[in-house]
């Protein structure tokens, strides 16, 4: 059975695969915070709607075949951590997501890679 936090999480997965902008930013918070995994070895850190919705609008152009598949979730308290693959054509890459949900959506992103 799904936690309430889990099924934020799984609903965000599923627009994200589906390259669904719209339902993305519907699932995350106004002060939304969106910390991706480039320019190394940081990353950048996206604030608010705006900022973010521009991130997936540009991830989905330059990456049309972009797909995340589950390998672990967990959910403590506010938060999940999501252990991924990412795939895009021949190329893949393996990280994790730690997310934190508030008031059933998405508070918070902040992604890592291996490697």
């Amino acid at each position: 059975m799904s936690t309430p936090i889990l099924a934020v999480v799984e609903r965000f997965n599923a627009a994200f695969n589906a390259h669904d902008v719209e339902a993305l930013m519907e699932l995350m918070t106004e002060d939304c915070v969106f910390e991706n995994t480039f320019p190394p070895p940081d990353g950048a850190r996206h604030v608010g709607q705006a900022a973010v919705r521009a991130v997936w609008e540009a991830f989905f152009a330059e990456a049309p075949a972009a797909h995340f598949e589950w390998e672990e979730v967990v959910a403590l308290g506010e938060r999940a951590v999501v252990r991924w693959t990412y795939r895009w054509g021949a190329g893949r890459v393996r990280g994790v997501d730690v997310l934190r949900v508030r008031a059933g959506k998405i508070a918070e992103k902040l992604s890592y890679v291996k490697g």
